[in-house]
């Protein structure tokens, strides 16, 4: 795919020949399609043609992206990319290091971008120093969801360790309540393992082991922990999880049919949707031991090489639109997340999007502030791939020991 020239939709390009593009169009592929992601993108849509410029929406459902990048390589390769994709986390790198991704340093510089946004986050965002993405939101992933009521039956409170947890969870099960709802699908088992990497072996252990797959701390006594605390939390879940998908699990919180859920902030839409209010009908909790620390998970849009002038400025048009504070609030408010600038007025926001916004900021300052594995943020796909399997496997498995999972995480962390 090196050095692919991109040719613009032959229509804009037949358009701008005869003079009459007066603005660009931009085309642009994401898989926003349900409820509040559809009202997010409608809102990035007429944001755009506010400044009079036309959008192409290219949505392809399914798949959590998957769909949509399989489209986008055959789009690529043909020499027709569109003018912005829905990529993220390392795949950005990889996109870029095919020299088919446009430099937007003169967008971010304009609109100050080093200054609004954590280092952490447009590090991601950038090319061997050059902008090359925009970033939309930040989804926080170390979240307990718990509910109240179930807690107060079982006389337990939401814990705040990993020791609180396994009393609370004794607590709930005793009470004839399931401790903890899960959905047995390898992003999910993949979601608890990287908060227990978290709150059981701290930020520099889980930056190490699970950012910069560090061989001697991925074999050390630490990681054994983990994974052994790790596998004790499935015991604590129902014989049902397999297979089950995550709205599902929340739906038992919800109900009180389970006490609590490791889940990211995605989690919070479904009790909001279902009437429920935070800090009365449900908690949002940083998950156990994770108070001082912020798993990121990052939506961000990729800006192709465009050859057309008109359509070249309307693609910066949009860069500057999707992080201006207006979008910010706008898109945030229907996703469940929060922007990823920082600086926003929350008044807004529910009490968790208030909490997750303090605590990024934060983060962001005393160096907790950390990339998801599980969600695509950290390491090269095909390496998250191969030990997400080796997680789940051992999950799954009553005959693979700690030191078994360690052993292949560590060799799935050379995969390439």
């Amino acid at each position: 795919m090196k050095n692919i020239p991109i040719r613009t939709l032959a229509a804009a390009a037949a358009l701008a020949a005869c003079g009459l593009a007066q603005a660009g169009e931009v085309e642009v592929l994401h898989w926003w399609t349900s409820g509040g992601e559809a009202k997010a993108a409608a809102a990035l849509k007429a944001t755009m043609q506010a400044k009079g410029h036309t959008w192409k929406d290219f949505a392809v459902a399914g798949g959590g992206g998957d769909s949509a990048m399989t489209v986008l390589k055959s789009r690529v390769v043909s020499g027709n990319a569109p003018a912005a994709a829905q990529i993220k986390g390392p795949a950005l790198q990889e996109w870029a290091a095919e020299g088919v991704l446009a430099n937007i340093d003169d967008v971010a510089k304009a609109e100050n971008w080093d200054a609004v946004l954590p280092k952490a986050v447009a590090d991601v965002m950038k090319y061997k120093g050059n902008y090359i993405a925009a970033p939309v939101n930040v989804h926080r992933v170390n979240w307990l969801w718990a509910n109240p009521a179930a807690f107060k039956k079982a006389g337990a409170k939401v814990p705040t360790t990993w020791d609180e947890f396994f009393v609370a969870a004794e607590a709930l099960k005793k009470a004839g309540i399931i401790p903890v709802a899960h959905g047995g699908q390898n992003w999910q088992d993949f979601t608890t393992f990287e908060s227990v990497a978290l709150g059981v072996g701290g930020t520099e252990f889980y930056r190490k082991a699970l950012v910069q797959l560090d061989p001697a701390t991925l074999n050390s006594p630490t990681m054994e922990k983990v994974l052994t605390t790790f596998k004790r939390v499935k015991g604590y879940t129902d014989k049902n999880a397999p297979g089950r998908d995550w709205n599902l699990a929340t739906a038992m919180v919800i109900k009180g049919e389970a006490g609590m859920q490791l889940m990211g902030d995605w989690a919070k839409g479904e009790f909001v949707a279902a009437g429920k209010v935070p800090g009365k009908d449900f908690v949002c909790a940083p998950a156990p031991g994770t108070a001082q620390a912020f798993t990121f998970n990052i939506d961000s849009f990729a800006m192709f090489k465009l050859k057309n002038a008109e359509n070249t400025k309307a693609q910066k048009a949009l860069a500057a639109a999707i992080m201006s504070p207006d979008f910010q609030e706008v898109f945030n408010l229907n996703k469940g997340s929060i922007p990823v600038r920082l600086g926003m007025n929350m008044d807004k926001f529910d009490d968790c999007a208030k909490q997750s916004a303090k605590d990024f900021v934060a983060t962001s300052k005393n160096g907790g502030l950390v990339p998801s594995i599980a969600h695509g943020m950290a390491v090269a796909p095909a390496i998250e791939g191969a030990i997400k399997d080796v997680v789940s496997q051992y999950w799954n498995s009553d005959k693979m020991s700690a030191k078994d999972a360690m052993t292949r995480i560590a060799a799935a962390a050379k995969a390439q």
